[in-house]
This record gives C-alpha cells, sequence and structure tokens, in this order.
C-alpha cells in the first residue's frame, strides 16, 4: 500500500513542477524512401539472368528538378544508359516517369510506391501502348500490392531495416494470359531507396517475342 502512495505522490509532484522543468522532444522524423539531395549516389549491378552477364553503373542524384504532369520531378543521372530518370515523392506516393521498353517506346507515370499501406494493399495504373505488329492500341494494366512491410533484407551483404516489398503484375485484356507471363518484385529500404528488384517478363503474341529476366541490386550508397 505505502508503494501506491508513494508512486502516487511522485507522479503528482512529477505534475505541478512540470510547468518549470518538463520539454517536449522533438518527435523523431523517418527517412524517406527516396532521397533527392544533390551529390547523393547509388551504385547499382544489373544483371541479365538469360544472359548470365551483368552491368554495373551509378545513379546520381543532381541539382535539378522538372515539371512533369503538374509534378516537381526530381532529375537523376544514370551512367548506363545515359539518359536521365526522373522520381517524384508526395507523402506516402512515389511515382517514377518512366518508358516502358521491355514492350514498347510509350512513356508512362508509374506510382510504385505507397508508403505506410498496409500488407495486402493494391492499386493499379492502364496505359494503352502501340506495339509494332499489332494493329490496334494494347490496354495493358500494371498491378502492384504491397506484399511485406517493416521486414529486414540484405543485398550485397548489407543489412537493410524497415524494408517494404511490392509485386507487380502486367496484364491486357487484348492478350491471352499464357502470352503475357510476368512476375516484378521490387523491394525499397528507408533512406535508399529501391536496394533488390526482380523482373521477369515473357510476351509472345502474334509473332512478337519479347523475353526479359533481370536483377538489379545495390551494392553501395552515398546519401549527402
Amino acid at each position: 500500500m505505502k508503494m501506491k502512495y508513494l508512486a502516487f505522490f511522485f507522479l503528482l509532484t512529477a505534475g505541478m513542477a512540470c510547468n518549470k522543468t518538463s520539454s517536449t522532444p522533438d518527435p523523431v522524423v523517418l527517412a524517406k524512401y527516396l532521397s533527392i539531395s544533390a551529390g547523393s549516389t547509388w551504385n547499382y549491378r544489373l544483371i541479365n539472368n538469360l544472359t548470365a552477364t551483368s552491368t554495373d553503373y551509378v545513379l546520381a542524384s543532381t541539382n535539378r528538378d522538372t515539371s512533369i504532369n503538374g509534378k516537381a520531378y526530381h532529375v537523376f543521372t544514370n551512367s548506363n544508359t545515359r539518359n536521365n530518370e526522373y522520381y517524384f515523392n508526395t507523402g506516402n506516393d512515389y511515382f517514377t516517369f518512366r518508358t516502358l521498353g521491355a514492350l514498347s517506346n510509350v512513356q508512362l507515370e508509374d506510382l510504385y510506391l505507397k508508403e505506410n499501406s498496409p500488407v495486402g494493399t493494391t492499386w493499379a495504373e492502364t496505359v494503352n501502348l502501340t506495339i509494332p505488329g499489332i494493329p490496334v492500341p494494347v490496354p495493358v494494366t500494371i498491378t502492384y500490392t504491397v506484399l511485406e512491410t517493416g521486414i529486414t533484407r540484405t543485398v550485397n551483404g548489407i543489412l537493410y531495416t524497415d524494408v517494404i516489398h511490392i509485386s507487380g503484375k502486367i496484364t491486357s485484356t487484348l492478350l491471352p494470359p499464357a502470352n503475357l507471363v510476368t512476375d516484378l518484385q521490387n523491394y525499397f529500404a528507408r533512406k535508399y531507396g529501391i536496394i533488390e528488384t526482380n523482373n521477369i517478363l515473357n510476351l509472345n503474341f502474334m509473332g512478337i517475342t519479347q523475353n526479359t529476366n533481370n536483377k538489379t541490386i545495390l551494392l553501395s550508397a552515398d546519401i549527402k
């Protein structure tokens, strides 16, 4: 019983003194899944599983933004393709503006990640592709699903925490399921962004054949 009174007395006196001595700690600000600080670099390795070859390249953050569809996309450079890459974050949504070279040269604004979404969350986007050899536009839908959140994953010997695992699938109402087989597995780590991707795409329709089986891993990063 004495312990209860002592505890109550401690709480009471602490409350009385709070006006003089208490201070509110600064909230913890978590890093985003996209770093845009100029000069930051990511060293990636692209592995072609079909040819057993690999290519190393550097993704570098510039000091520039560009307006695309009313959004201020940040500009990155790719040392392999020599092309720019564009990424944008607003709240929990992460976009990239890219070319779907595997199917067509159509450009797509792709919502590739939804931060803080629970496991099982899905979203989709549809675009009409003009594919050489097919006389009509091909409607293609990319569907993403959150498979895992808050996990750890080791890539190139480096342990990453607070990782989100997103699965993707490409379908089309015009193409039979057996003629378009896809499996997209992407892993994102807080602060570092993309740490690993495993993408398979097999297209076989009206004499058009496209097979892709690539893996990309983050070798190292220097985030400013």
